[in-house]
């Protein structure tokens, strides 16, 4: 699997070449990623929640990719009146890709569409390969009991996706506490820092938090893509 960052949280996934892309808000800074929607099809939409952060270029892929697929909660999926073609999962459940499934689990978020109308509960997913290789894409979140589960109930998760900015989410520090006593990560990809002000981090610290705590952080690079 090819894990591109494109700022905030939005991700492009390539696994056996279908794309994957989480939480559009590519537009942002496309400028620094290089990022270009007319260049690669997009085969799924992973949506974790409502917010405008999260959802703002939706419309615009499914402009260019109509037969794309959206997967998310039943009410995001339904709010998407143009999607032809949607996948409603729920807590509990999973969307499968060929020998990929991602289960949805849940986020202490809240989530509301920008025109002020509900958009179900926040979750994250974990993406499970072949092999027990899990990757664990948490979301808009805080630190929650919940995480102490996933690695019983998936396995090991090779890899996490974590806020770290603060103020909306989990902080670095708390973050790093989430990677080592709950969720047992030994790798971390931080998002949803340095985007605006609010969240704006100390990258010094940051890495300090999680060198603590004996989890590495990465700390990506607009347009940078990684692999597992």
């Amino acid at each position: 699997m090819k894990i591109q960052y494109l700022g905030q949280n939005c991700f492009l996934f390539t696994y056996k070449e279908k794309n994957i892309l989480c939480d559009p808000f590519y537009n942002y800074k496309k400028a620094e990623s290089g990022f270009d929607i007319s260049a690669q099809k997009i085969d799924y939409i992973l949506l974790t929640h409502a917010h405008g952060d999260h959802i703002a270029d939706v419309e615009e892929v499914l402009q260019h990719y109509p037969e794309a697929t959206i997967i998310g909660q039943p009410e995001i999926c339904a709010y998407f009146k143009t999607a032809k073609n949607t996948d409603d999962v729920n807590l509990g459940g999973s969307a499968k890709i060929d020998d990929l499934k991602i289960s949805m689990v849940p986020a202490h978020h809240t989530s509301s569409f920008p025109d002020g109308s509900y958009g179900g509960v926040p979750v994250g997913y974990i993406f499970r390969l072949p092999e027990s290789k899990n990757v664990y894409l948490a979301g808009d979140t805080g630190v929650m009991a919940d995480m102490q589960l996933f690695p019983q109930l998936f396995g090991n998760l090779d890899l996490s996706i974590l806020p770290i900015g603060g103020h909306y989410t989990m902080c670095a520090r708390k973050a790093a506490f989430a990677a080592s006593e709950l969720l047992k990560t030994p790798k971390v990809i931080g998002c949803h820092f340095d985007t605006f002000p609010a969240i704006e981090i100390n990258h010094e610290n940051a890495l300090k938090n999680f060198k603590e705590k004996n989890v590495e952080l990465i700390l990506p690079k607009l347009g940078e893509s990684f692999s597992i």
